[in-house]
């Protein structure tokens, strides 16, 4: 995908079908560890519950859908980007979004998804803890992150990566 200028504007049921398909996408080449069968039913999720009800923001290049954050207050419950937008900014746009909404921001990742927390890393999120288990129990064992590049004295970091970017469109 050809780079072009990141627009957040606030999820619309519209969204559903194609955010749904960018979470597949993405989970599937990041998560493959959970199985089709686990990530079909968690897509069912995504579609009934998470998406409708979380505070979540799309992201926009060129009038089309390329990636999402979820917020449960000050909770990232996701951010995915469409694999073919991957590497284009969408992610630091939709964490420099959410941080201008709610300040330092929580979120888990699984450990076995090294491109995520290498991505985490690279904004400067500093790690508070581990489980062995994921919210479900299950032996899929999860880092626990916080977000908060100013609080941390990072500011120089935080605007050389484009977090203070005052392109993102406000919420209506």
């Amino acid at each position: 995908m050809t780079p072009s200028a990141i627009h957040i504007r606030a999820y619309e049921a519209a969204d559903l079908p194609c955010l749904s398909a960018i979470w597949f996408e993405a989970s599937r080449r990041v998560h493959g560890f959970l199985g089709e069968a686990r990530l079909a039913a968690q897509r069912q999720l995504i579609e009934d519950s998470y998406l409708p009800k979380a505070e979540t923001w799309v992201a926009c290049q060129a009038g089309q859908a390329v990636g999402f954050i979820g917020l449960l207050d000050n909770f990232i419950g996701g951010l995915f980007v469409d694999p073919a937008a991957q590497g284009g900014g969408v992610g630091q746009a939709l964490m420099a979004h959410a941080l201008r909404l709610k300040g330092p921001l929580e979120l888990e990742v699984y450990a076995a998804n090294t491109q995520a927390l290498r991505f985490y890393q690279r904004l400067g999120c500093a790690e508070t803890g581990r489980q062995a288990e994921d919210s479900e129990g299950l032996p899929f064992a999860v880092v626990q992150l916080r977000y908060a590049p100013v609080l941390a004295g990072a500011p120089a970091r935080a605007a050389a990566q484009g977090l203070t970017d005052p392109t993102i469109a406000p919420k209506d």
